[in-house]
């Protein structure tokens, strides 16, 4: 296979807020879960550390992708007077 004929992924998605809403609700349900998964594991039983360790890195990769979908966003700020978060 050629350079020119290998797939290229897609790098402009068009995907609305309620999309992403959709995704990030996804997400929090899958790290819930992890959550849960990683809890009912002892870290006494030698047979639980591998199945820990994989769940922990898939806690950090799941809260790492919502920390990315929530930097893409841009948020409303008034123009007309001083922003004041709370």
């Amino acid at each position: 296979m050629k350079g020119s004929d290998m797939p290229r992924y897609n790098k402009t998605f068009e995907l609305s807020i309620h999309d992403v809403d959709l995704i990030e609700e996804a997400m929090r349900a899958r790290g819930r879960e992890l959550c849960r998964t990683r809890r009912a594991l002892s870290e006494e039983n030698p047979a639980h550390l591998e199945s820990i360790s994989v769940i922990e890195e898939d806690q950090r990769e799941n809260e790492e992708l919502l920390g990315r979908l929530h930097n893409q966003k841009t948020f409303y700020r008034p123009l007309s007077q001083p922003y004041v978060g709370g």
